[in-house]
C-alpha cells in the first residue's frame, strides 16, 4: 500500500463541507479540519502510486470549495 497525506486550502467558511465531502470518497483513511496555513488534512490510501495519483486528481480534487491542494507522500525510512 502507498499512503499520503493531502494539505488541502478552502475557500472561507467551506472547510466542514470539504472534509464532509471528502470522508466519503474510497482510499480516504482520516480527514481532520486544522488550523494554519491549511484547513483539511486527509490521510490517503491506495495500491499503487497511479492508483493514489487518480483518486487525488479524480476525486479529491474535484470536491467543490477547494482552492489548493499539496500532496505528501508517505515514505519508510
Amino acid at each position: 500500500m502507498v499512503q499520503a497525506y493531502i494539505l488541502i486550502q478552502t475557500e472561507v467558511g467551506k472547510a466542514r463541507d470539504v472534509a464532509a465531502a471528502i470522508q466519503k470518497i474510497p482510499g480516504v483513511v482520516r480527514v481532520d479540519a486544522v488550523t494554519g496555513p491549511y484547513d483539511v488534512v486527509v490521510l490517503t490510501e491506495a495500491h499503487t502510486v497511479d492508483e493514489l495519483g487518480s483518486l487525488i486528481v479524480s476525486k479529491v480534487q474535484y470536491v467543490p470549495g477547494i482552492t489548493r491542494t499539496l500532496t505528501c507522500s508517505v515514505v519508510n525510512l
